[in-house]
C-alpha cells in the first residue's frame, strides 16, 4: 500500500503528524498548568474556608 502513496503524499502525512506531535505537547503543557493552577485554588478556597469558619467561632463565642 505504501508503494501507492505519492512523495507529495508522504510529505503532507509528515507535516501533518509533526504538526499534531507539537499540538499534544502543547495540549500536555497547558494542562499540567491548569491543574497547577486548579490544585493552588483548591488550597486557596480551604485556607479561606478555615478562616471563615475561625472568625464565625470568634463572632459565636461570648465576650469577655
Amino acid at each position: 500500500m505504501q508503494a501507492e502513496w505519492t512523495e507529495e503524499t508522504l510529505q503532507r502525512i509528515t507535516t501533518e503528524n509533526t504538526t499534531l506531535k507539537q499540538r499534544v505537547r502543547q495540549l500536555t503543557t497547558d494542562n499540567r498548568t491548569l491543574d497547577e493552577r486548579l490544585k493552588a485554588a483548591r488550597s486557596n478556597l480551604r485556607f479561606q474556608d478555615r478562616r471563615v469558619a475561625d472568625l464565625e467561632a470568634q463572632i459565636a463565642a461570648p465576650a469577655g
